[in-house]
């Protein structure tokens, strides 16, 4: 499943495997008290943007949040700012790169810890 979503959305099998360490300890179940919900941590409305009718349905929440890190990719261009915005969100990543500069090292401090801490934890996982 991991395998066939990484190639599809062409994203490091790694990078998908270590997001659903970090967001979900690999629980399908796993739901947040702000509502994500999955092995990769949806938002309702993220989730419904991706096509995911079930959240908790392995097979599309890996698949939708492969396909959103790869978003996030092409957006930011680079792995620790993609990660920043799955996390923070691309609006907020997207603010700080303005005020600060396109960097993950240029907005690191300005990032909230939970943000900070989450990077670090997915890439060294990675």
């Amino acid at each position: 499943m991991i395998s066939s979503a990484a190639s599809t959305h062409n994203v490091p099998e790694g990078l998908v495997s270590a997001i659903i360490q970090a967001e979900s300890s690999f629980d399908p179940n796993a739901k947040s008290g702000a509502g994500a919900a999955g092995l990769m941590q949806l938002m309702p409305g993220t989730a419904k943007d991706l096509g995911v009718k079930n959240v908790y349905d392995p097979t599309q929440n890996v698949n939708g949040g492969t396909k959103y890190i790869s978003q996030m990719y092409k957006q930011f261009g680079n792995y620790e700012l993609a990660l920043a915005a799955y996390n923070w969100g691309p609006g907020n990543v997207n603010k700080a790169i303005k005020k600060y500069g396109n960097s993950w090292s240029a907005i690191k401090s300005h990032a909230p810890k939970e943000t900070q801490k989450y990077v670090s934890k997915v890439m060294s996982n990675w």
